[in-house]
């Protein structure tokens, strides 16, 4: 990260009252962190056509707070890319309001290579847990890393089902970096780590898991991938969220066959109803990708037909705990 320009980013993310629009619009007008800090409060505002907030602010504060936030990124090995930049995810470049930065731990998804979403409910039934888990894996053994949430539930199922694939999984933050959220999954976010992967967020350090920042995150799941599958979601879930969002990009979008026939697969047919089509696994993306399967759905234990206890049998037969 180059500093002058770092510390910019950085003070921008921090100003109140922004879009992420208006943040990359002060940083294409702006090359390092001296030339906007002549501008007072009302200038800063004025050029974007914007009315203050009431919030108060000084751009020595912004800057001491800034600086605190880059000490907190090297403390925690935290990486930082602006949508400026050729590191930034291209694909992220489609939404109506990209992050203006990303903050990342890993290795940032190759390009060249699609991702597939996976998210659902974080009450899942067995039957579409043990789903899940199968469909992520298939992907991960073909060589796809699936992008979902790290919630708990079907975005759980999601990276441990890619990483017992081999693949690099991905993980969107609805808080900061340095403040992985929840905990119980802080161990799978090391695990994702530790196989190549990342964990990424928009949030600056010191962001909590805000109940407001996880429709904003799923903006970004949905943006990172090629297409959306939604393992499970009842009315009003927040997965159905991440699939709108794909489908206004004009992303492919699927529903998987064991969510929509469960009690909380309400959401799912709803989409099924309007047309999203209904697919049993994972095969049935690569084929429409053009991907010559190098495995098959098959898992070592035997055919995965449904229920808490297989998926419970599943995870134990490839070694992951904590289901």
């Amino acid at each position: 990260m180059d500093t002058d320009r770092g510390l910019l980013d950085l003070i921008l993310e921090r100003i109140p009252g922004l879009t992420s629009r208006d943040r990359i619009r002060l940083a294409e007008e702006f090359d390092r962190e001296g030339d906007l800090a002549v501008l007072s409060r009302g200038e800063v505002y004025e050029l974007l056509g914007k009315a203050p907030p009431r919030e108060a602010w000084t751009m020595d504060e912004l800057k001491g707070r800034a600086e605190k936030d880059a000490l907190i990124l090297r403390r925690n090995g935290i990486s930082l890319t602006a949508y400026r930049e050729s590191g930034y995810p291209p694909l992220l470049r489609e939404l109506y309001d990209p992050p203006a930065l990303i903050f990342y731990r890993g290795n940032l998804p190759d390009p060249g290579r699609p991702l597939a979403a996976l998210v659902g409910t974080r009450k899942p039934t067995g039957e579409a847990q043990a789903a899940a888990f199968e469909a992520a894996r298939l992907l991960g053994l073909n060589g796809i890393a699936v992008v979902s949430g790290l919630a708990l539930g079907i975005d759980t199922m999601a990276h441990r089902g890619n990483l017992a694939g081999g693949a690099p999984t991905v993980a969107v933050l609805g808080s900061s970096l340095d403040q992985v959220y929840p905990a119980s999954n802080r161990d799978l976010a090391r695990r994702i780590l530790g196989a190549g992967g990342a964990i990424l967020s928009e949030y600056p350090p010191e962001t909590g898991p805000r109940r407001w920042n996880f429709p904003a995150r799923n903006r970004i799941i949905a943006g990172l991938a090629r297409g959306t599958l939604v393992a499970e979601a009842p009315e009003k879930s927040g997965a159905l969220i991440t699939a709108q969002f794909a489908l206004e990009l004009g992303r492919d979008i699927w529903l998987l066959r064991a969510g929509v026939d469960s009690p909380q697969g309400g959401g799912l047919r709803n989409l099924a109803e309007s047309g999203a089509p209904v697919i049993e696994g994972a095969g049935a993306i690569l084929e429409e990708w053009g991907i010559e399967p190098r495995k098959t759905e098959t898992p070592a234990d035997g055919a995965l037909t449904g229920g808490a206890a297989l998926a419970e049998r599943l995870a134990r037969s490839l070694n992951i705990e904590g289901l």
